[in-house]
């Protein structure tokens, strides 16, 4: 059977989708990069693209942004099973970590140790962070109205503490608008 005709076994999106589980520092937008990394570079299951669109799905429904991309990845793969043995394997390695590191962070929460690690984790998930955002402005469509609708949504959630949904909610009635303003244009 060729690469291109070879089916993803739901075991590769498990192994795939916990392998990128297991570096969860920092909730969902810091395995962006990973996600990126695994799904479109490696395993080529999407372009760049359809990740831009998969991350916005994912923004904008219940959750965390690299569980439900993994989910619409495993649906597009191997429907329903996959999308499951996707999540399963997103959220696998956090529950088992979360679960033993519940049992003994509370004995060493008060060690500098231990609050040191964290703090250079917390820098290491902006890094991270930081590094998506850079990425996915690359890729995103260019245009004066774009970046506009950018600089004011970051303004607004920045320094008027507006509710990320309702910045999500604006820039959909936005992108509808210019999307039937372009249309009649035409």
């Amino acid at each position: 059977m060729s690469e291109k005709t070879k089916k993803t076994t739901l075991w590769e999106l498990f192994i795939s989708f916990a392998r990128i589980g297991v570096m969860t520092f920092g909730g969902g937008m810091s395995m962006l990069p990973m996600l990126e990394r695994e799904c479109v570079n490696i395993r080529k299951w999407a372009t760049d693209e359809q990740m831009l669109d998969y991350y916005a799905i994912g923004q904008c429904t219940p959750g965390i942004i690299a569980v439900n991309t993994a989910t619409i990845i495993g649906y597009k793969q191997r429907g329903i099973m996959g999308a499951l043995f996707a999540t399963a394997g997103m959220v696998f390695p956090s529950l088992a970590i979360i679960t033993i590191l519940a049992s003994i962070i509370l004995r060493f929460k008060d060690n500098s140790y231990v609050q040191k690690a964290f703090e250079g984790i917390r820098i290491a998930v902006c890094a991270l962070i930081l590094k998506s955002v850079i990425g996915l402005a690359k890729k995103a469509d260019k245009n004066m109205l774009y970046l506009l609708v950018t600089l004011g949504s970051f303004a607004a959630l920045f320094f008027y503490g507006l509710s990320p949904i309702l910045a999500v909610l604006f820039t959909i009635v936005i992108g509808i608008i210019a999307y039937y303003a372009e249309k009649t244009k035409k």
